[in-house]
């Protein structure tokens, strides 16, 4: 029996992708409205299979609870899938961690060997300097009572689905003396049919951030290359980035474009979740072992100053009398995600700047984008409805409806800050 702990994005693709692999599995979550939601065989946010995965198993191998005890008690592998936000220095702030590894740990009260397996993104060394100390100061012996282990996630949202049930490798962080804990760890995985790396718990969570700080840097240093694009004059910058990309550096053994591409082409900056807080975090870290983080802090710099760059050299050619459009309200196509969206930003700035006809459109992330922010914009139910009596378009996020519509798109006075439409 499995248990995870916190059914968000991550969690919940955890919890069905290993109920599709034949295990059984409890689902905690303390939040009422989410459970009762999930209960009712809903997903409280969008990500392509896993309403229809959830009304498959709900209650035929995954059980929705609050329950902590029981599922602790009939479990021997914990998943925490519970947030690790930046506090306002930049440092991931554990205290939800914390809180319920202690709320779990009240319960083991039996000689069961159990993995306690931290799936949410925590910076390097910390299992090993943070909680480890922590599950300690609680009398548990870590490897002797119990086992704990950083299992890192690799999720690309709006192909969740895929990546975990077809995951392309498997890392564990866990002791190496503890061979109960990785014999459990296999078992589990083993119908996975990927290979399972076990390290260091340190060079677990490294590998995490090392993935998430090079696709923020790539995409940084595309954006700070497209600047001086721009002020040189004269450059095809789609085509220019395009023609890199056919390097045959960039091909996979099936001879086609890798997916790395995709981040190194310019754009108006990198949003979501994951991005800007483990780059904030892994900046932080630096700092705390008082080594100046020039790349990463030159990397989030380039994320704020894309914004202001693109922006200014729109508002030198438009007037506040326009209606705008905007297209793209969600972080990246295929996601109904508007954490640190883009959108926010660039339609603040246009607010700051006197833009006060501003009309929104997203595929699928409208209503979430209007809900978390509560901006002064007319947000468009379709794509016909904004162009109507629109008179520039800017596009900030990567939509195909987009590419398909390009024709009319172009007949607007067009923005196109993804580099998109050719």
């Amino acid at each position: 029996m499995i248990t995870v702990i916190g059914l968000g994005f991550v969690g919940l693709t955890t919890a069905l992708g290993f109920c599709e692999k034949g295990y059984e599995v409890y689902g905690v979550e303390i939040n009422d409205d989410k459970r009762k939601q999930l209960n009712d065989g809903d997903v409280p946010f969008f990500e392509p299979y896993l309403e229809v995965k959830l009304r498959q198993f709900l209650n035929r191998g995954f059980v929705v609870t609050q329950n902590l005890q029981q599922a602790v008690k009939e479990s021997e592998l914990i998943i925490f899938c519970v947030g690790t936000p930046n506090d306002v220095d930049g440092k991931v702030d554990l205290k939800y961690l914390y809180q319920s590894i202690a709320e779990t740990l009240i319960y083991v009260t039996d000689a069961k060997y159990r993995v306690l397996v931290i799936k949410s993104t925590i910076p390097p060394s910390t299992t090993k300097e943070k909680i480890m100390p922590f599950i300690e100061s609680q009398n548990f012996k870590v490897s002797k009572d119990i086992g704990l282990a950083n299992n890192p996630e690799f999720l690309r949202e709006g192909y969740a689905w895929e990546d975990f049930t077809q995951p392309d490798r498997i890392v564990v962080g866990i002791d190496i003396n503890d061979k109960k804990g990785k014999d459990i760890l296999k078992k589990y995985y083993e119908k996975f049919n990927s290979p399972i790396f076990f390290q260091s718990t340190n060079t677990a969570e490294y590998i995490k951030y090392l993935s998430n700080t090079l696709l923020s840097t790539m995409i940084s240093f595309s954006n700070e290359q497209s600047m001086l694009a721009h002020k040189l004059g004269n450059i095809d910058i789609a085509s220019a980035f395009k023609i890199l990309h056919l390097d045959k550096r960039w091909y996979g053994s099936s001879n086609k474009p890798a997916d790395m591409s995709k981040y190194v082409y310019p754009g108006c900056g990198f949003g979501g979740y994951c991005l800007p807080k483990d780059t904030k975090a892994l900046a932080s870290l630096f700092l705390e072992k008082s080594i100046q983080p020039q790349i990463l802090n030159s990397v989030l710099e380039t994320n704020t100053k894309i914004k202001e760059f693109l922006f200014e050299r729109f508002k030198a050619e438009v007037s506040t009398n326009e209606t705008i459009g905007i297209l793209g309200l969600a972080f990246k196509p295929e996601s109904d995600d508007v954490r640190e969206s883009v959108a926010k930003d660039f339609i603040n700035l246009l607010k700051d700047n006197g833009y006060n006809k501003i009309k929104a459109y997203d595929p699928i992330a409208t209503k979430v984008f209007k809900d978390t922010y509560r901006l002064d914009v007319t947000y468009s139910i379709s794509l016909d409805k904004l162009l109507e009596n629109t008179d520039t378009i800017i596009i900030l996020t990567a939509w195909k409806e987009f590419i398909k519509n390009k024709d009319i798109l172009k007949q607007k006075k067009l923005y196109d800050f993804r580099y998109y439409i050719n």
